[in-house]
């Protein structure tokens, strides 16, 4: 016989909705797909093989002819695209490399381009600390301080090599007033109207960038970046942050990083009506790899409820350094 429900058990059951996978994946609010995710990768230049990054299991600075696999596996796997990080062999205090036609990005791009077409969105993260040799994301004045306008022709400079070898979008993350409007200047100018620029609007000075700045090899070698980063309590700056860029003529905007900071991505998501990516930085990998290395947490799961959060927060695309292998999970 089948008990009659009285009135002290419940008649809204939510378990019932639960009950299997099929009714789980039938009432999921959030999904994760492939094209969601995009891959950063780092090519240096003058290595003859990929260099494993100690802080980060699994992540490689890539040579020339490694990066261009790891782009076909990616295409393979589905993923959005790429974001591509350049380590030049020489560094100057003006990041010149990060223009030169010769520069390590702008060749892969040139390489990625001629090998993919538009089969992946190549993007080009547009800063200077990988290039200069005091760390920082811009020309330093005598005084040690990031020099903001001059920096701006430094960046208008190097969105127009980029767009020159090929990138399809360009992704300013220095921080620099008014970054934005300067290459939408330079690169309108130089016939590249098309070119889209998704701003690293709201990009905070975290604690969480440690493996990044191994990758990488761009930490500064004096003081740090909070003078033009984002201070990690300001919440409505963000918006300001995000308002601006738009203005400026973004055409999508990023939060970085991503968990210590969904509220944000909320917000912006909340806010505006242009796309919205969150990048999930090297902190937040090395710190599952971690655990999941220990065996403290079960690391498919980890990963997989992660991103779900991130997209749950809003982020219509997370930048990922798992983007391949959570692409082959969830299809």
């Amino acid at each position: 016989m089948t008990a009659t429900p009285s009135p002290a058990h419940p008649f809204a059951r939510g378990r019932r909705l639960r009950s299997t996978p099929a009714l789980r994946r039938l009432t999921a609010q959030t999904r994760l797909a492939p094209a969601d995710f995009v891959l950063p990768v780092f090519v240096k230049q003058g290595i003859g093989a990929p260099v494993a990054i100690s802080s980060m299991p699994g992540v490689v600075q890539h040579t020339l002819d490694s990066l261009r696999k790891a782009a076909h596996e990616a295409a393979e796997a589905g993923i959005g695209g790429l974001m591509l990080f350049g380590i030049p062999g020489e560094k100057d205090p003006v990041g010149s490399q990060a223009d030169a036609a010769d520069g390590i990005v702008n060749v892969a791009l040139q390489q990625l381009k001629a090998d993919l077409g538009d089969e992946l969105v190549l993007m080009a993260d547009l800063c200077l600390c990988e290039y200069t040799d005091h760390g920082h994301c811009g020309v330093i004045t005598p005084a040690g301080i990031v020099d903001n306008d001059p920096t701006l022709d430094r960046y208008a400079a190097v969105a127009v090599a980029q767009a020159r070898a090929g990138a399809h979008v360009i992704a300013p993350s220095g921080m620099m007033d008014g970054q934005v409007a300067a290459i939408r200047r330079a690169l309108d100018g130089a016939a590249f109207t098309e070119t889209p620029i998704l701003a690293y609007a709201a990009k905070y000075a975290s604690g969480f960038y440690g493996p990044f700045r191994e990758a990488a090899e761009g930490a500064p070698q004096f003081g740090d970046r909070s003078t033009y980063q984002m201070d990690p309590p300001n919440a409505d700056e963000a918006l300001r942050e995000v308002a601006q860029d738009l203005a400026e003529g973004a055409d999508a905007v990023m939060v970085k990083p991503a968990l210590p900071y969904l509220d944000i991505i909320t917000r912006v998501a909340d806010a505006v009506h242009v796309p919205v990516s969150a990048y999930q930085v090297s902190g937040e990998y090395a710190m599952v790899e971690a655990a999941a290395a220990n065996g403290w947490v079960d690391r498919e799961r980890a990963i997989l409820e992660t991103l779900t959060s991130i997209r749950r927060a809003g982020a219509g695309t997370v930048l990922t350094y798992w983007a391949v292998e959570a692409a082959r999970l969830v299809r």
